[in-house]
């Protein structure tokens, strides 16, 4: 502890460097509510959701655990997206080692967000987990018995539940881990700073400075978490999920929560399911190899005209996710492929 209190850290760094401390927030605030939660939620196909809506109304103060739980899962993604989108700007994806354990991170982070959207087990709980889930069935040989596996049986039901219940549970303890990790992997680099500066040059004490700076940023953002929890809760939420789940009705337009609607854009662009499933796992791992990718040797895009490129590269993530909430059907289809092609165009011109 006093070794990271006495960090030598650039001086130079502004709030972007703040995004670090305050995904470990979320992650401690997303681990206690759920912890609360878990004492009173039953992983049951008929229960599970009459138990949401139990904590809601039965339970002393359960209705704002729910949504400081559920609002804090956007909020997690907010950060964490930032995070990686000022790691880009900077260039800080040249620590290789910190890169991968931190893109590691973030598909724990959405293994986490799937399994614990199917819990409540309303309409697009049930309907998200059964296309999502199905989509390993392409893998050859293994597939189909990797789903059955995953469903505990020839549908999505009861065990599926408790399976992910168990998973949803476990995650956060291996992200804990990994984020240890993550900060050791960091202090033998150092941090990145915005002039793209030599690493050894005109570092100070991480104590007392960047301690009040990031407490800035943490009172802030657990103004914003509660503003967002007890005035606009369901901002965040799917209408068709205030529904109990029913296998006879299914959704007019079946979509996983916002946060995923970039991915699950450029997976229904392409026809073909394989070819869908592949796009869909390389726009998340082409980020993972962008260290080797990258023609770019600037450390930090402050004064150089690739910045343009990677502000182009945001409105194409913004617009895809945009897409991901439209119908499946032209011109929305069409534009899903032209920004799918330019999303994952920029990682080899960047």
């Amino acid at each position: 502890m006093k070794s990271l209190l006495n960090l030598p850290t650039p001086s130079t760094i502004n709030y972007f460097w703040n995004l670090g401390s305050l995904l470990g927030l979320c992650l401690s605030i997303q681990i206690l509510t759920g912890v609360f939660l878990t004492m009173f939620f039953k992983a049951d196909l008929s229960q599970s959701f009459t138990s949401v809506v139990s904590i809601m109304n039965n339970i002393n103060n359960g209705w704002i655990i729910r949504f400081i739980h559920s609002t804090g899962a956007s909020m997690f993604f907010i950060i964490c997206y930032a995070h990686v989108g000022k790691a880009l700007f900077f260039s800080s994806f040249y620590f290789w080692k910190v890169w991968v354990s931190g893109l590691v991170l973030i598909l724990l982070l959405m293994m986490e967000a799937f399994l614990g959207y199917v819990l409540p087990w309303g309409q697009m709980s049930f309907w998200g987990a059964t296309v999502i889930t199905n989509l390993i069935s392409v893998i050859p040989y293994f597939g189909p018995l990797a789903v059955q596996w995953l469903w505990g049986g020839f549908n999505v039901g009861d065990p599926t539940l408790t399976r992910f219940l168990s998973f949803h549970f476990i995650i956060p303890f291996i992200m804990i881990a990994m984020s240890g990790v993550h900060l050791i992997l960091l202090h033998e680099t150092g941090s990145s700073n915005p002039l793209g500066m030599p690493l050894n040059m005109d570092k100070v004490s991480f104590s007392k400075f960047f301690i009040i700076k990031d407490l800035v940023t943490l009172a802030l953002v657990l103004l914003g978490l509660i503003l967002l929890s007890t005035m606009s809760p369901f901002m965040f939420m799917d209408p068709e999920n205030f529904l109990k789940a029913n296998p006879m009705v299914t959704p007019i337009h079946i979509q996983p929560e916002w946060y995923f609607l970039f991915a699950y854009a450029i997976l229904r662009s392409v026809p073909n399911k394989l070819g869908g499933v592949l796009m869909l796992a390389l726009s998340i791992i082409i980020i993972l190899i962008l260290p080797l990718l990258s023609k770019n040797k600037m450390k930090g895009l402050k004064f150089s005209f690739l910045k343009w490129l990677l502000y182009f590269h945001f409105g194409s993530f913004s617009i895809l996710t945009w897409l991901g909430m439209q119908p499946v059907e032209d011109p929305f289809i069409y534009l899903g492929k032209v920004y799918s092609v330019l999303y994952f165009i920029f990682y080899f011109l960047f």
